[in-house]
């Protein structure tokens, strides 16, 4: 019961993800089609709107890769690994997760305090300051941590390392 209840939670939450970031994208295309509109029909650009758009677009990269992308969608080097034996690669999943884990975790308080740091400085046209706009790569590097966490344990116990979603497919231990 509860691994079918932490399934539907996570499939939910998966959900939200996936609607900010449509949000964002959505949040960006209007920018763009309003940006065109002033700047050749009205001949009076917008500088928000240029403002907007390269702030969603790292927002929606980072949030995606935290929250949406896979394991198995991020980009690697699979030429060897996809000609080893299953130890073989359980062993390079546990290297590489613990060395990301290792330096997302070494970074983390410099990033923080960088974070903290540019709450000094804000954006040109829309005043937002900028360790609201740049608070996105903590987040990421956070849900990064954990979800490579996850994966190297998933390895070293020897489950099944995930394909897709792991609150699409239920408990696989």
């Amino acid at each position: 019961m509860t691994s079918t209840k932490n399934v539907a939670i996570g499939r939910w939450l998966r959900g939200r993800a996936e609607n900010v970031a449509v949000a964002l994208i959505g949040t960006m295309f209007v920018c763009f089609i309003l940006q065109i509109g002033f700047r050749y029909l009205l001949n009076r650009p917008l500088g928000w709107t240029e403002e907007v758009t390269t702030t969603c677009w790292v927002w929606v990269v980072l949030w995606g890769a935290a929250f949406i992308l896979a394991d198995h969608e991020e980009i690697r080097f699979d030429i060897i690994y996809g000609v080893v034996p299953e130890p073989a690669r359980r062993a390079f999943t546990v290297i590489t997760g613990i060395a990301l884990i290792l330096l997302l975790a070494i970074s983390l308080p410099a990033t923080w305090n960088y974070v903290l740091f540019m709450k000094r400085e804000h954006s040109a046209f829309l005043h937002i300051r900028f360790d609201v706009l740049y608070s996105i790569y903590v987040i990421f590097s956070v849900a990064c941590i954990v979800k490579h966490i996850q994966i190297v344990w998933m390895a070293i116990r020897g489950a099944k390392l995930p394909e897709s979603d792991p609150a699409e497919q239920g408990d696989r231990s």
